[in-house]
């Protein structure tokens, strides 16, 4: 029989005024204080605790219990896959807006009413407004059916900056500095072999005009090598190099790295950095033997084409964030 049509007709049973014993009422008394002597009495001021029973008439006699809704969250957080590149999630929200940090400091981006976090849960704050929009502009772009992280190259870099830079600054620069000898700009191909002669000659007309400014830039003329496993360079250079990198911001060396990582090059890395290459010269010294290379013998789809696609990608974003997050002074 079903739990229904039982406790209907109890219900019938126990309020027949013929029926002298009221069953139900002392049925439920004593239910009721057994519960009370067994189990402690729940905190009325957590609303958590708090139900209220719907009357739902002419519905097979069910009872229905509704809990109080929670408060919406005020901020969400990106989970730490975030910054692998996976797709963490579907589209949750409607719209991207920016409003001013609570303390007047620098930027928010707001995902509907809730505020975005980085992945350790910290307040994402952007140094400028433009900063801000252009991450904005890239939590708008996001589809439906999920918010694909490797389209947000800006948001990646605010979040290196906020959280990676600060806690291993020192490991950030000597990875860089461990990896400046073998420098893309001063491996240069032998000119004595008719296969690298070639080569020799564009490496000369594009690149040397960069190592006279690092001369200029300096006061030290870099050394050029042909060997395979590098060379050195003067100590001079080299200190000259690394107090460059202490002096820079949490912004900045976050940028510098993430050119370096892309172009091989740290010497390329500062000169976008001190405005001495644009983008698409940059992308040139990095591609030269490699672009000479397609030029004579062709492209291969799926292949070149898509390695050029992610260069560009990858160095185009670094100096969007360095000039976003170094022009524009918070609250311009």
């Amino acid at each position: 029989m079903a739990t229904s049509s039982i406790l209907k007709k109890t219900l019938t049973k126990s309020l027949n005024p013929c029926n002298k014993t009221p069953i139900l009422i002392r049925s439920l008394s004593t239910a009721t204080a057994a519960a009370t002597h067994q189990q402690p009495q729940p905190d009325t001021d957590n609303n958590n605790n708090t139900f209220t029973f719907s009357d739902q008439t002419n519905k097979n006699d069910e009872i229905f219990i509704k809990g109080r809704k929670p408060a919406p969250a005020t901020s969400v957080t990106m989970p730490m896959s975030f910054m692998t590149g996976s797709i963490v999630g579907k589209r949750f929200y409607k719209q991207v807006t920016t409003r001013e940090c609570d303390d007047g400091v620098g930027w928010s981006v707001m995902l509907d009413y809730r505020t975005l976090k980085t992945p350790s849960k910290r307040p994402l704050k952007c140094s400028s407004l433009f900063l801000a929009k252009a991450i904005a502009a890239e939590w708008d772009y996001q589809l439906a059916d999920g918010i694909r992280p490797f389209t947000m190259p800006l948001m990646k870099l605010a979040c290196t900056a906020l959280e990676r830079v600060p806690l291993i600054r020192s490991k950030i620069i000597d990875s860089l500095m461990q990896r400046f000898n073998q420098d893309l700009v001063f491996c240069r191909a032998p000119d004595d072999d008719v296969l690298t002669s070639g080569v020799h000659e564009l490496q000369v007309k594009k690149i040397d005009p960069l190592l006279k400014w690092v001369e200029s830039e300096f006061g030290i003329k870099p050394v050029v090598y042909s060997s395979f496993f590098g060379g050195k360079q003067e100590d001079g250079l080299v200190k000259a190099v690394e107090n460059l990198l202490k002096k820079t911001d949490d912004n900045e060396l976050a940028a510098i790295d993430a050119l370096a990582s892309a172009s091989h090059s740290l010497i390329i890395s500062i000169a976008i950095f001190r405005g001495r290459l644009q983008i698409d010269e940059a992308i040139e010294l990095i591609r030269l033997e490699e672009d000479m290379q397609v030029e004579k013998w062709g492209l291969v789809e799926g292949g070149h084409d898509l390695d050029v696609a992610d260069l560009k990608v990858q160095i185009s974003s670094a100096a969007v964030f360095l000039g976003l997050t170094r022009r524009f002074p918070s609250g311009v």
